[in-house]
């Protein structure tokens, strides 16, 4: 890899969360009028993004969330219950504003980035959309159970596309989410976590969309078939997600170690986007820092993925979509954790308002 390439140059800027600042915010937490830590994982939070962007009052109010879309040759080895070309149908329901991330991307007021890293289907009629990046690496991977799913230098390609939408995004965004879409998708995300996570692959696989007990069994020895003929490297990133992974799944990597290297906090979503986030964390560990759990899906795969990073999940909802919607969904937390930074008075603090504050107020306070 030269030292000159994008992917390089991102990997060369990431750098450890800050230890000084996070004392300093661990401080200033420890003090809070309250029970010690009483507010739990918020507090830990606000603790890691005080440590992330180097700051006491973090800022997250300008949020993306970016939808990485891209299809899987596995597909035909009957791991999915839906056809391939659902992954057209849904990213033109994204563009028309009509999906589920639309909905909950609007709720918390997220703008929507959709990428194609690797589209089967021709989104020709689609391109002039602002919001629908045309970046095809190419149309789908190859079937991972007869060989590599793409070649080392599409590995890159598709990690320096996360990265140039993390880096076009930038100047406007406080708090990035990650997002996918792919039918077929929890199966290279499977392989990936198995690999990384030095875990069998039944273990780590679970139903998808759906499948019933033939079709997950069917796809628990398709995978290991793959894992078996392809032998990705796990100490090799490049290595495991050529082989075993997916161009949306590298793209998702890309935009967490864009994020990281610009020390922003990225919230991720489900199964696949933290088989992103596992190839992010193998190809620079220190990216890890940046990364917030948004919620654990009922994938198996995920809960052992979120544990290997060690990350706790701020959401369990039982959901299993993707989009981004788990990651949607948590940046209130994000906001919260920062609000309990920022806004509640320390013992000294609120000590001294009381101080000021007129007799019966006094009174007041201490009856509440």
């Amino acid at each position: 890899m030269h030292s000159n390439t994008l992917l390089s140059q991102t990997l060369n800027a990431i750098t450890p969360a800050d230890t000084v600042m996070r004392q300093q915010a661990r401080a200033r937490l420890d003090q809070l009028a309250i029970p010690h830590w009483a507010l739990g994982q918020l507090m830990d939070t606000a603790e890691e993004l005080a440590a992330m962007t180097r700051s006491m009052a973090p800022s997250v109010k300008r949020k993306a969330i970016a939808v990485m879309a891209g299809d899987h040759g596995i597909v035909a080895a009957g791991v999915s219950r839906f056809p391939q070309a659902v992954t057209v149908e849904m990213v033109r329901n994204f563009l028309n504003g009509k999906a589920s991330i639309n909905a909950l991307a609007r709720q918390v007021g997220a703008s929507l980035t959709v990428v194609d890293a690797g589209v089967a289907g021709d989104l020709t009629e689609l391109y002039h959309h602002d919001a629908l990046w045309n970046r095809k690496v190419a149309a789908g991977t190859a079937d991972l159970s007869r060989g590599p799913a793409m070649s080392r230098a599409q590995a890159i390609q598709c990690l320096e596309v996360g990265i140039e939408v993390a880096n076009h995004l930038a100047d406007t965004t406080d708090l990035y989410a990650t997002g996918d879409m792919g039918i077929g998708n929890t199966s290279p995300s499977s392989a990936i976590i198995a690999c990384l996570c030095g875990c069998d692959i039944a273990t780590v696989t679970g139903r998808g969309t759906g499948l019933d007990d033939a079709a997950l069994n069917n796809k628990i020895a398709v995978l290991d078939r793959a894992l078996a003929l392809n032998r990705p490297d796990a100490a090799d990133g490049l290595d495991v997600l050529s082989k075993v992974g997916g161009f949306e799944i590298g793209a998702i990597a890309g935009l967490i170690l864009g994020a990281a290297a610009q020390r922003k906090p990225v919230v991720i979503d489900g199964i696949i986007s933290t088989a992103g986030a596992l190839i992010a964390a193998s190809l620079v560990p220190a990216s890890h820092d940046y990364m917030i759990a948004g919620h654990c899906s009922v994938e198996p795969g995920h809960r052992i993925a979120l544990n290997h990073l060690g990350k706790a999940p701020l959401l369990d909802l039982r959901l299993r979509l993707g989009e981004g919607t788990g990651a949607a969904l948590a940046m209130h937390l994000v906001e919260a954790a920062v609000a309990v930074l920022t806004e509640i008075a320390t013992f000294e603090e609120a000590a001294v308002s009381q101080a000021d504050a007129p007799e019966s107020a006094n009174t007041e306070s201490v009856a509440q």
